[in-house]
This record gives C-alpha cells, structure tokens and sequence, in this order.
C-alpha cells in the first residue's frame, strides 16, 4: 500500500517529507545516551565494554589491502569493470559540482569574497549486517576526498568472521583508506565523536545506520564539543519525480529497490498525475508478491500541481556532496579610502538597530 499525501494541503506538507522514526522508544534513546556518555567519559575501555556487550567483539582496525587483493583476484572482471566505471563517475560529479573561490568589488575599494576549504577529518560510518553497503563508502569517501579532506577514519560493524567485507576493502582501497574499523552501533559513533585511544575525534560524521546509530549522531551533534554530522538519515532516501508519462513498472521498480533497505528507509513519489500513483500502487503490491523478501518500507505518494512544484518539494531534501566536507569563510578586504566612504552609511545603519558600539567601529576607520 501507498500512503498518499496532497501538496496543497499545506498542513500535512510536514508529515509527507518526515524521515521514518522507527525505534525511537524511550528505552532505546535511554540507551543510546548511556552508551554514548559512557564512551566520551571513558574512552576506549567503555568503547570495548559496549562493542563486547552488543556485537561480542573488541573493536580492532584491519588492514585493506589483503581484502582488496582478494576481490581483484575472485570478483568477475565485470564486477571490477562496473566497479571501476562507478568510482569514475562519482569522481568526475563531484569535480564539476565543487564550489569554487569566489571575489567582488561592489564598489571601489572593497572586495568581498568566499573562500572554501576543506574540514580536517571525517568519520564514515558504513552499514554492515547480511548486504554490506560499500556503495555507502564510494559515496562518501570519493566527495571527501574530492574536496580535500586529509583524515578519513571508516567504521563498520563487526563480521562473525572477523575479517572485511572483500567490496567494502575494495571501496576503502578506492578513497584512500588503509584500514578500516571493526566496530559498529552507538558505541562507533562515540567513538568518532570524541575520540577512544587510537581512534580520534572526527570534525564531522556521515552515514546511514539503524536507530540506534541514527539516534547517536543526532546526540552527539548536540552535545558541547561534539562533531557535525551529515544528516540524521535513515538506512535509504530516494525521491522520484514522474508525470503521467512515466511508466508504472519503472517507478515501482525504482522505489522497491530502495525500500528493501529497511523498514525505516524513505521512499518518496512525487507526481502531477492522481492516475499514476494508483497505477504504481497496482505494480508496488504485484512487485512485491514476486520478490522473496516481505519486508519493505512503506511508500508515501504526494501529488503536487506542477513539475516546477515536484522541483520545489525536491530542493526540501538534502543531500550530500563535496558541501559535505567543506567550511564557507567569508572575506572582506577594505581600502582606507572605501572604509570612509562607508563609514557615515554603516554607523547609520547600526544606530538604527541600537548597536552604538558597531557604529564606533566603523567610525574610528574613517
């Protein structure tokens, strides 16, 4: 089934693009904060009690290149060909989306301008469990990389057999990474957050993960000393925008392929057209009954007036990109002869919101 919304309903416009909160019970934000206290406060010994308690494993760094070795010599030369073409594209994407310096001179003598620079570290937090998600770390470690970020730090939850993921090694070995961390939940993004022993405090974390992780990047985020993060997200997000043109197989293919991440993914249809949501409703459930799996998120449809309006909803979900792993710092290079200029203008302005002090500041330039 599809859960159906109607952009002109402005009062609903909130709940049709909320990201899915399963889990997030008292007893599991309980949780999360205790583990997260307990790791800023004891550092790797608390970090080791919880990875014990919930994964039954120490937290251990392996090294990539014998997994990676591995995939080149079992993957099929397809597999390393399709995986080598991704890594390309994603690369030359987020090379021609990078922001660039900028500077102006509005008027004589004054110069403004951004200057955009890298953050200095970035923990990347990739899903584990039955289908490890390397995609996950091509995504975000080819952005970071791109945009001059010089420490990656990359966890993942631990395997039963205590090695790596051959497609994680090899995605690791793609952005730069020589080791990975065996160490997943709560406890890992503690552990980035604020440090534990040889694994350091991270500027920022991304990442999808379960509720318990979603949950303990949000926590961190709003602790004092505690990183940035991407977003809160859930384990997938995909929007798709189709009009009555738009084939309903397709569509429903499309958003199947992303609810069977999770059952806290979101899937979102957007479209112009009442008659093409209820075909796509048909093909979801048809889809399903043919796939093995039962477990999907659900699906929630919003019917807008426009394409221009299906652009407008899109532009309200972010995403990430090289923005991601970048600071904005803004310039301003003032003449003596422009800074008299404006000095009269500027203090007028602060004298009318009742800041004596900034009109000062301007004045003593003149």
């Amino acid at each position: 089934m599809i859960e159906r919304f109607d952009w002109s309903d402005r009062q609903k416009r909130a709940a049709a693009l909320k990201r899915p909160t399963a889990r997030e019970e008292p007893t599991l934000l309980t949780g999360v904060r205790t583990i997260v206290e307990d790791v800023r406060a004891g550092g790797w010994d608390a970090l080791v009690h919880h990875a014990v308690r919930i994964d039954g494993a120490e937290p251990r760094p392996i090294a990539v290149a014998p997994f990676a070795d591995q995939a080149r010599r079992n993957f099929p030369a397809a597999t390393l060909e399709a995986f080598a073409l991704a890594c390309r594209n994603i690369e030359a994407f987020h090379r021609a989306t990078k922001p660039a310096d900028i500077e102006t001179e509005p008027m004589p003598g004054l110069r403004v301008g951004k200057r955009w620079t890298p953050i200095a570290s970035a923990g990347l937090y990739v899903p584990g469990g039955a289908a490890p998600l390397f995609s996950t770390l091509l995504m975000l470690g080819i952005p970071a990389r791109v945009a001059g970020v010089e420490r990656l730090v990359v966890v993942t939850p631990p395997r039963q057999d205590g090695g790596l993921d051959r497609a994680i090694a090899l995605a690791a070995e793609a952005v730069g990474v020589d080791e990975v961390w065996a160490v997943g939940g709560a406890q890992a993004i503690a552990a980035l957050a604020f440090g534990a022993a040889a694994i350091p405090a991270m500027a920022r974390i991304c990442g999808p993960g379960n509720a318990w992780v979603t949950a303990a990047k949000a926590l961190v985020a709003s602790l004092s000393g505690g990183p940035a993060i991407d977003l809160p997200a859930g384990p997938s997000e995909l929007m798709v925008i189709a009009d009555a043109s738009a084939k309903p197989p397709l569509v429903a293919a499309d958003l199947l392929s992303q609810a069977e991440h999770a059952a806290d993914a979101q899937v979102l249809l957007v479209s112009t057209d009442p008659a093409l949501i209820d075909a796509v409703e048909v093909e979801v459930d048809r889809q399903i009954s043919a796939l093995a799996s039962s477990r999907f998120a659900p699906v929630r449809a919003l019917l807008c007036n426009s394409l221009e309006e299906a652009a407008q909803i899109a532009n309200l979900v972010g995403g990430v990109s090289t923005l991601t792993f970048m600071k904005e710092t803004s310039i301003q290079r003032v003449s003596r002869d422009a800074a008299a200029v404006l000095a009269g203008p500027a203090a007028a302005l602060a004298r009318l919101e009742g800041l004596e002090a900034h009109a000062r500041a301007v004045e003593c330039r003149a």
